[in-house]
């Protein structure tokens, strides 16, 4: 199965392109990570489009669509999930929804990513990679957790543990995709995991408009 892979959940957008098989695993044809801020609505196309030249791949024989559903801004998680089921439904495909979380690192971790705030979005995962608490989201002083830690090493100070850098990859995405690939029917729809209010509210009053 050739599945594309989007992620929009951190700063660090992924566009991925690869074939995946139950019993082959995935071997990963294209794949561009490029840092994008808050600026996931202007760089996720081209980097679809990238990944797709890369492979000399054409859109059309893309076969399911995984993407990434946060915890992250709501912005900017909402471009890659948009983006997805808008792709999927264009094409009668499947699309796979995951944890971004659960595609940083590998084996036994607390995952760790910038929710900004001054806190972090975080899950813990045992020796076979299951994710067995979390996401959710923390100032990191407040995470009584032991580690080991992967993801943002820029919090490891605030830890006060090392944290070992970690991103979100096309094959963690996949990984996490595994079951849902292999059963598209079992799909569950696209929820994003923002995990608190958005930054814009609507205003509680209007002023009066005066000449």
């Amino acid at each position: 199965m050739l599945v594309l892979a989007l992620d929009t959940a951190t700063p660090r957008l992924v566009a991925g392109l690869a074939r995946w098989s139950a019993d082959g695993g995935t071997s990963v044809l294209a794949e561009r990570a490029v840092p994008s801020g808050t600026r996931h609505a202007e760089l996720l196309a081209p980097a679809i489009e990238g990944v797709l030249a890369d492979a000399g791949v054409a859109l059309g024989a893309v076969e399911a669509v995984v993407t990434g559903l946060g915890p992250g801004p709501f912005t900017g998680l909402r471009v890659g999930v948009v983006t997805a089921a808008a792709l999927a439904d264009a094409r009668g495909i499947p699309v796979v929804g995951v944890c971004s979380l659960d595609a940083v690192g590998s084996a036994a971790r607390t995952v760790i990513t910038d929710a900004r705030r001054k806190e972090v979005y975080w899950a813990t995962y045992d020796a076979d990679g299951m994710r067995t608490d979390g996401p959710s989201v923390v100032r990191p002083e407040e995470l009584r957790l032991p580690g080991p830690f992967s993801g943002d090493p820029a919090f490891a100070e605030r830890l006060g543990a090392p944290v070992t850098p970690a991103d979100v990859t096309t094959t963690g995405l996949l990984r996490a995709a595994a079951p849902q690939l292999a059963d598209p029917g079992s799909a569950a729809p696209l929820v994003p995991l923002y995990l608190r209010r958005p930054d814009a509210v609507p205003p509680t009053s209007i002023k009066p408009v005066t000449r």
